[in-house]
């Protein structure tokens, strides 16, 4: 649907530049001299800010982990879900009733809204000049829940906002997580928390979000959580996995 990415690029003053492989990253071995195909460079400094992608199957608890690692840690928690559907509620919004529509589907959202939400988002806590652990000097901390869902999401982020330093990924089996969804349907209001878009949303989550887990397992970025046990479970288990990422212990791989 070229015409949709067309027109939600324009609504948010977006330039087109090079493609990205949704399989793998670009070539940067290419000798083309061209500056109108290279990628800027990072918009937040990887130094200084800090990015940690939170991933896992629809239901898997990763907003209420979210919430209980940002007390801990003092981080700003910025869910994608939770962006895309605040836009398509917003008035006025040029692409609010598409948003809907991919949601209800169990879809991805064309990725240049949703990276241009997060990156807005990021933007405007750190001129809020927030207090806390790892907020001093210009830095900043965030996790950044149910992002990337595919490839081109991973590469785009990485390259063009923020280098993020590890995924946190929350895994548990299908069944528990459907019961979950379904149970939290009966009061969340939510659209996608119904039987048919749960299966579409974990046909999604299988197809297109698996293979970003994988890409970032091989490169020694993932910290797998045990997530079927309570919640204050994982949270212990979250939460140790995390000061170890702070203190440089975690650096590659590990399961919990």
């Amino acid at each position: 649907m070229p015409a949709i990415i067309d027109k939600i690029a324009e609504a948010l003053h977006l330039h087109k530049g090079h493609k990205h492989e949704e399989t793998k990253p670009a070539d940067t071995t290419s000798t083309e001299t061209s500056t109108v195909d290279k990628p800027k460079g990072p918009v937040f400094d990887f130094n200084k800010v800090t990015v940690l992608f939170v991933l896992g199957g629809p239901g898997a608890g990763k907003g209420t982990q979210c919430a209980n690692l940002v007390k801990d840690f003092d981080f700003c928690h910025l869910s994608a879900g939770d962006l895309l559907r605040a836009e398509q509620n917003r008035p006025g919004s040029t692409y609010g009733e598409m948003i809907r529509t991919y949601i209800k589907e169990g879809q991805v959202v064309p990725m240049e809204v949703t990276v241009k939400l997060l990156e807005d988002a990021m933007r405007a806590s750190l001129n809020e000049k927030k207090t806390g652990q790892g907020w001093e000097d210009g830095k900043g901390r965030f996790l950044v829940d149910g992002f990337p869902r595919k490839m081109d999401q991973a590469i785009k982020f990485d390259e063009e906002i923020c280098q993020s330093k590890m995924v946190l990924f929350f895994s548990t089996t299908e069944e528990e997580m459907t019961k979950r969804l379904l149970e939290r349907g009966k009061t969340s209001g939510r659209e996608d928390d119904n039987e048919e878009s749960v299966r579409k949303r974990f046909r999604t989550y299988k197809e297109q979000t698996m293979p970003v887990i994988e890409y970032y397992n091989k490169t020694g970025k993932v910290a797998e959580i045990d997530a079927s046990a309570s919640i204050d479970e994982v949270h212990e288990k979250a939460t140790q996995v995390v000061a170890k990422i702070f203190s440089g212990e975690v650096t590659h791989n590990t399961t919990t």
